[in-house]
């Protein structure tokens, strides 16, 4: 005969009460971040969940541009994370911020790769213009940031009008960064954390002077109504492990961190 033990009524509701307890705190919050982001924010999404039992963080990256688009159109997302300060500005100005949230956590540089296996490097913007190179990888200017810092460091040197028939427009920076990874075009534009994804595919070839430093904005977005949770991944980003992550992926820190 089989021994049966059954649980009492106290128990089965008290039971039901601490489930129905996990569910009402866990938290699902989406993060929208640059593409150049993607790496070190996967880590740094799994370190929340960790540190944060039930809550889940969705990730979605891109273009800055076409992350704010999507916010704009009113997408649903907690948290952004942009490239530049002027997408987070416009973000700002059509009211999608929390107020005083906004904070920079991080910066980068523009650098000019070019396929590991190219001959001479290409140590100047110069360099670009002579009939060695025929294609080279910039991000799109009106939506993408890096592609922004790329058009005023070409025009401040002259030659953004000059090299329009090279220029191949690409959605991000991890499109300019495969096509020169694979050999699709000469030469690209990217971050510096991006070129050191890449080691074995892609060299660096000149660290080019930006008229705007490449910083990094986050912010909670208004009225996903999950603020305490986005608040605590914002200062995970921020904290020293968000901070150690994000300088091994090759980002450097912002003033003051």
């Amino acid at each position: 005969m089989k021994n049966t033990i059954s649980a009492s009524p106290l128990s089965i509701a008290g039971l039901m009460l601490a489930l129905s307890a996990s569910c009402v705190s866990a938290e699902t919050i989406t993060v929208s971040a640059a593409a150049s982001l993607t790496d070190a924010f996967k880590e740094i999404a799994q370190e929340y969940e960790a540190r944060n039992p039930g809550d889940t963080v969705q990730l979605n990256f891109g273009g800055s541009g076409a992350l704010l688009q999507q916010i704009d159109k009113g997408a649903p997302v907690d948290v952004f994370a942009s490239a530049d300060e002027n997408t987070m500005d416009k973000a700002e100005a059509n009211g999608l911020v929390v107020p005083g949230t906004r904070q920079v956590f991080v910066k980068n540089t523009l650098v000019l790769i070019q396929p590991a296996a190219a001959g001479a490097p290409l140590e100047s913007l110069d360099a670009l213009l002579t009939d060695s190179v025929q294609r080279v990888a910039v991000g799109n200017p009106d939506s993408v940031p890096v592609g922004r810092y790329t058009k005023l460091a070409l025009e401040a040197a002259e030659h953004w009008t000059a090299l329009q028939d090279k220029i191949i427009q690409t959605q991000n920076v991890r499109q300019s960064l495969d096509y020169v990874a694979r050999g699709e075009v000469d030469a690209g534009f990217v971050y510096g954390s991006d070129a050191a994804l890449m080691r074995d595919k892609v060299k660096m070839s000149y660290v080019v002077p930006v008229t705007q430093p490449v910083s990094y904005p986050i912010a909670l977005i208004q009225g996903g109504g999950k603020e305490a949770a986005s608040a605590r991944f914002v200062d995970l980003v921020v904290s020293s492990f968000g901070q150690d992550v994000l300088e091994r992926f090759g980002f450097e820190p912002a003033a003051g961190r």
